[in-house]
C-alpha cells in the first residue's frame, strides 16, 4: 500500500497579525503545526549555521565569539542584500526540517506557520496557503506588547521588510481576519 500524501498547509501573515493564535486553533482541531521561526532559531545555534555567519558576518553579528541575535536582527533588517544571502542559506534548511517533521506526523494534514512564505518563494511547497490578516494599528500594538525592546522605527522596518498584507491576501487560498 502506498503512503497517503499529506496535505501541506502554510499559515502566513505579516508580523503582528496573530498567526500563532490562529495556529493554536488548528492544533486544537488536531492538525499538527510546525513553527518555522522557532525551528530557524534552533538552526542558528547549529555548528553549520554558526560557521556560515562566522565566514560571512563575523565582525557584525558576534559578541565575545557568540552569535548575537540582537546584532543579527539589526543586520538582517537593515541590509537587503545580506538578508537575501542569509535567507537563501536558512530557508532550505528550515524546509528540510519541515519535510522531515511532516513525514513523521500521523495526520493527513500538516501545517507550517511562517511569516515569510511568499517572501521566501515557498508557496509552491504547499497545497494551500492561509493568510492571517489584522488592522495595522492592532498589529503594531501586538508587536509592541510582545517585543518591548523594539523601537517604533524597528517595528516599521520589520513590517516593511515583509510583503504587504494586501499582496499576501491576494495570493491566499483563504484569509482569516484576526482583529
Amino acid at each position: 500500500m502506498l503512503p497517503q500524501k499529506k496535505i501541506k498547509i502554510a499559515l502566513t501573515g505579516g508580523i503582528g497579525t496573530g498567526k500563532t493564535y490562529i495556529s493554536k486553533q488548528f492544533l486544537d482541531m488536531g492538525i499538527p503545526v510546525f513553527y518555522a521561526d522557532e525551528e530557524a532559531k534552533k538552526l542558528y545555534l547549529s555548528e553549520e549555521v554558526i560557521a556560515f555567519f562566522k565566514e560571512k558576518y563575523e565582525s557584525t553579528c558576534f559578541t565575545n565569539n557568540q552569535l548575537d541575535f540582537s546584532k543579527l536582527a539589526t543586520h538582517i533588517f537593515s541590509n537587503l542584500e545580506h538578508r537575501k544571502q542569509i535567507e537563501a542559506f536558512i530557508h532550505p534548511l528550515v524546509m528540510q526540517k519541515f519535510e522531515n517533521w511532516a513525514s513523521q506526523q500521523n495526520s493527513s494534514i500538516v501545517m507550517m506557520e511562517s511569516a515569510i512564505v511568499f517572501e521566501a518563494g515557498l508557496e509552491n511547497c504547499f497545497d494551500k496557503i492561509i493568510v492571517v490578516d489584522a488592522p495595522l494599528d492592532v498589529r503594531i500594538e501586538r508587536i509592541k506588547s510582545r517585543n518591548l525592546q523594539l523601537s517604533e522605527a524597528e517595528i516599521w522596518q520589520r513590517i516593511h521588510s515583509q510583503l504587504p498584507q494586501k499582496e499576501k491576501c491576494k495570493y491566499a487560498d483563504l484569509v482569516i481576519w484576526n482583529a
